[in-house]
């Protein structure tokens, strides 16, 4: 007797919905919570009252507008991320020699512009080339690519 596959089936999933999904530009809606938190990151920054957290949330932003833009979406933002990750780098030598995360004047300026430059990059791309950004910048950090900067 021959072996039959077996497969798989997934009753939750509407395939044909979940592909017209990723197809799709990615809703003001659910982007919201992502720009209050991006936000909020560089609001904290302003006041100096930011944390880990927040200089995490910027570097996430950076890392995935970098990606974006090496992937050839928005190439032009290339330039506001490299000025954004040394303010990110100046910002961490700033909290390791004073214990207080701030920032000057042109770092608020310059993230300000990488938000604005990324919001336009995820709003003018598919939900599905969004996430795989999302994965792609991820996996470099994981990786731990020649390209990413690990400060210890």
């Amino acid at each position: 007797m021959r072996k039959r596959t077996k497969r798989k089936h997934y009753p939750l999933v509407n395939p044909i919905e979940h592909a017209i999904e990723g197809a799709a530009i990615t809703p003001d809606s659910e982007l919201s919570y992502l720009r209050l938190r991006e936000l909020a990151a560089i609001e904290a920054f302003r006041t100096g009252t930011a944390t880990i957290q927040e200089w995490s949330d910027l570097g996430g932003l950076l890392r995935i507008a970098e990606t974006m833009a090496r992937n050839g979406i928005g190439i032009e933002v290339l330039s506001v991320c490299m000025q954004a990750q040394d303010h990110l780098i100046e910002s961490a030598k700033r909290y390791e020699a004073t214990g207080k995360m701030g920032a000057t004047g042109p770092a608020l300026t310059c993230w300000r512009d990488l938000h604005e430059y990324h919001d336009l990059q995820r709003t003018s791309v598919s939900r599905g080339e969004y996430e795989r950004a999302l994965r792609e910048a991820t996996n470099r950090l994981r990786s731990r690519a020649p390209e990413v900067i690990h400060l210890s």
